[in-house]
């Protein structure tokens, strides 16, 4: 898909960039939207925003990635049903994968499904809340930082920042 908005581009950049340094010498690499990924197992393909892969055979790959351990999404109104129902569903056929984020600029939310022995455990994350662990790469993920890029959030329509103070509290 192209064209997205600024939010989505700013966000997505600013994800990879925080992975490139702290990967930087490891055997992982990290790919933006313009590496396809292959699931043989639902004979698809897909374009993630983010996927970082620590597989030899995708070093080696010139047109498609099959074993990402972490893939993200920045999430847009087109294309949250699908990155939260469809992709995810064919991207749990990926034994590699370790990690999903669910990236939501408009809320600035950040949504983590991690493998576990009994499924997928969802952990969530926004401004001012603790770091999600990436376990996948060893890194912890703030939201402050993804979303470093983008003007702050106001309040929504008829809703003061500020509580009124004095004799115009009523």
């Amino acid at each position: 898909m192209g064209g997205a908005r600024q939010s989505h581009v700013l966000v997505s950049l600013r994800l990879a960039s925080l992975f490139l340094r702290p990967l930087d010498g490891s055997p992982c690499r990290t790919y933006m939207s313009d590496m396809k990924l292959l699931i043989e197992a639902a004979d698809a393909y897909f374009y993630p925003d983010v996927m970082v892969s620590c597989s030899a055979a995708d070093r080696q790959a010139e047109l498609a990635l099959t074993a990402p351990c972490l893939i993200a999404e920045v999430l847009s109104a087109s294309t949250a049903g699908r990155d939260r129902g469809a992709k995810f569903v064919a991207y749990r056929l990926i034994p590699s994968l370790r990690d999903y984020l669910v990236i939501d600029p408009e809320r600035r939310r950040i949504e983590l499904y991690s493998r576990a022995n009994e499924g997928w455990l969802l952990r969530e994350t926004g401004p001012g809340e603790p770091g999600l662990p990436l376990d996948s790469i060893g890194l912890t993920l703030a939201a402050e930082e993804v979303f470093a890029d983008l003007p702050a959030l106001s309040a929504p329509p008829g809703i003061e920042s500020d509580p009124p103070h004095g004799d115009d509290a009523r």
